[in-house]
């Protein structure tokens, strides 16, 4: 997504947020790349949901290298024909790629004043873009930050009716090593997500 830049000062809890949505978008986007493996493997984690993934992750990181994820990548997204999974909100919404949801999001897009990148040539929809997203609706990097009623309006309607699903087939996907707890991670933080913007007043 095209970015622009902002000033403005967000909170830490926010920061991590949004650093936690461009991490996985990270994984999810392509193959990730030796440098990103590598700081996989310093991850640390707590006896939280979200700490054991991290741990389970940095765990099984040791054991990966490109060629390895790129393998893994490839099954699971791409395969000969298609993968074993379709991370897109249609997919998930409808059974059907570019659908109302992908129309739904192009005109929420538009009005955040967010633009696609004029080398992505995949539909808005699929789940790395829409986590790259919500990322920088956070930090502003399509303007300004913006607020939680927007962020929550957003993930409500692109990315909490289905993102827990996905990350649940990601990790009880057969093709599944590196990536399951990946999906772990994926499913717990949406659930996170999920309760806070609950819980906020409407």
């Amino acid at each position: 997504m095209l970015a622009t830049a902002s000033n403005t000062q967000i909170a830490e809890e926010d920061k991590l947020r949004a650093d936690l949505y461009d991490y996985l978008a990270a994984y999810l986007a392509g193959p990730p790349s030796k440098s990103l493996i590598k700081q996989t493997t310093t991850l640390k984690g707590d006896d939280s949901d979200l700490g054991v993934g991290f741990k389970a992750l940095s765990r099984v990181a040791t054991s990966q290298n490109e060629k390895s994820a790129t393998s893994e990548f490839n099954a699971l997204f791409i395969g000969v024909g298609r993968g074993e999974l379709l991370p897109y909100a249609s997919f998930y919404l409808t059974g059907f790629l570019n659908e109302k949801p992908l129309a739904a999001l192009r005109n929420d897009m538009t009005s955040l004043r967010i633009a696609r990148s004029p080398n992505v040539f995949e539909p808005e929809d699929n789940i790395a873009s829409l986590l790259e997203m919500m990322a920088g609706m956070i930090t502003g990097r399509f303007g300004e930050p913006a607020s939680l009623d927007q962020q929550k309006d957003f993930f409500n309607r692109h990315i909490g009716p289905w993102a827990g699903h996905f990350f649940s087939d990601l990790e009880g996907a057969k093709n599944s090593v590196f990536y399951a707890p990946i999906g772990a991670i994926g499913r717990v933080f949406v659930e996170i997500e999920q309760e806070a913007f609950r819980m906020m007043a409407s």
